[in-house]
């Protein structure tokens, strides 16, 4: 009898402990909240990509006219090579060398892992995302979820029900009306 009181004991301490586990995993709450809809709807954002599509155009533009002049003495050096001694050919590949490096230096300046578009878009975006992701913890904190994903930009959330999308609330919070979504 003192064994079947044992594994009884331990059979009724396993329950508890599942049920408990079972009641704070479903305790849990989530939500999700789609950031391109949140961004799309934030004025600020719309004005800052135009000014980094504006200054990216004109920065291409300026390193294309560096690269054509670099082209255009090329084909210059190229039809004049031959009549040109060997010290002279020697400068005029120098210098063409010099300004296509120069035109692919101001390209990696522009546009390079921490160049002047990374640069200029840390200033105009990373304040909009530190205020979206703000609003996000309050309404989190608010409503009392354990996790919030975001479903935007190939996120791995297959299914989301709508009802727990949370993206307008992230809106309101920070001050900005949007019409309802379906």
């Amino acid at each position: 009898m003192n064994i079947f009181a044992e594994i009884m004991k331990r059979l009724f301490v396993m329950m508890l402990a599942f049920v408990g586990f079972s009641h704070f995993a479903g305790a849990q709450k989530y939500g999700y909240v789609d950031s391109q809809y949140i961004l799309e709807n934030i004025p600020e954002y719309t004005d800052a990509q135009e000014e980094l599509n504006k200054l990216s155009e004109q920065w291409m533009l300026e390193i294309e006219e560096k690269f054509q002049m670099v082209d255009k003495k090329q084909r210059e050096y190229d039809t004049e090579a031959i009549l040109l001694p060997e010290e002279i050919k020697k400068q005029r590949q120098k210098e063409i060398d010099d300004m296509r490096f120069s035109a692919m230096e101001l390209q990696k300046q522009r546009f390079g892992v921490g160049g002047d578009l990374f640069k200029k878009r840390e200033e105009l975006i990373k304040p909009i995302q530190d205020r979206i992701f703000e609003a996000i913890q309050q309404v989190a904190v608010e409503r009392q979820y354990s996790f919030v994903f975001d479903k935007a930009n190939q996120s791995n959330l297959l299914y989301a029900d709508p009802k727990f999308d949370i993206s307008d609330a992230v809106l309101q919070k920070m001050g900005i009306k949007v019409a309802k979504r379906n």
